[in-house]
């Protein structure tokens, strides 16, 4: 992608599935990788050629101040976050905790709200721009059943992007989210496991206009378009990355 290479770039939840992705996906392309996630930190670090990387809990208002610094220390300014970070469970609604409710909000959404903010806090005393990839869902855009925290989140983090691009287009600062659907990562091989050894496939077959469920790879090149000058003009968007998925009656 044009404008990536020598790029510094921040993503959070960059230890597994997705985050994993971008972090390799990142590397590829030239850009300079600072990662954080609760586990396997040092070994993606090591695996990809990242910069550096550290533990952190993003609901965390400490953790999130000390991993911006350590990433602007390391990379000598941020240019590009991928806010990616975020945890998802079942439960129906009538059986939802309100404390299930609270730690999944604190993670999806205040979490994106604080590692976004203050980034772009930095992004905005340095003057030089940037872009901004939020963490969104097919679930922020149609609710799916036995999902009522998680769909409330990812639509938080839509209209959360729609403001920040508002807020901080004026500062040269792009902001954009990504709306992935079914994707193959362990966090969902997880859930899927409750569900019996059929329902993975029978989900792509029913659900899916594609056949199959996606990659982390395939949301991982979004998140590099997003961020690179091919996307220069793209602000304010939802992109969508699901096999046809919302496309279903």
């Amino acid at each position: 992608m044009r404008g990536l290479a020598g790029k510094s770039v921040l993503v959070s939840g960059g230890s597994s599935g997705i985050g994993e992705a971008a972090v390799a996906r990142f590397v590829a392309e030239g850009a300079r990788v600072f990662l954080c996630g609760v586990d396997r930190v040092a070994e993606v670090v090591d695996r990809y050629g990242a910069v550096g990387g550290m533990t952190c809990d993003v609901s965390s208002e400490e953790d999130v101040a000390r991993l911006v610094e350590a990433a602007e220390s390391a990379l000598g300014g941020i240019d590009v976050l991928i806010n990616n970070a975020g945890v998802a469970w079942r439960e129906p609604f009538l059986e939802i905790a309100a404390a299930n409710w609270d730690r999944l909000m604190a993670v999806n959404l205040r979490g994106m709200f604080l590692v976004g903010q203050a980034v772009a806090q930095r992004m905005v005393a340095r003057g030089a721009g940037g872009s901004i990839v939020n963490m969104a869902s097919t679930n922020g855009l149609k609710a799916e059943g036995d999902y009522a925290h998680y769909n409330a989140s990812k639509g938080g983090v839509v209209q959360l992007t729609r403001t920040m691009a508002v807020e901080l287009g004026r500062h040269g600062i792009r902001v954009n989210a990504v709306c992935p659907g079914y994707i193959s990562t362990p966090l969902n091989a997880g859930i899927a496991a409750s569900l019996g050894e059929e329902f993975v496939a029978a989900y792509a077959r029913e659900q899916i206009p594609l056949g199959r469920t996606g990659f982390p790879e395939e949301v991982a090149s979004v998140y590099a378009f997003l961020a690179s000058d091919e996307a220069s003009f793209v602000h304010g968007a939802e992109l969508v990355v699901d096999g046809g998925q919302l496309a279903v009656m």
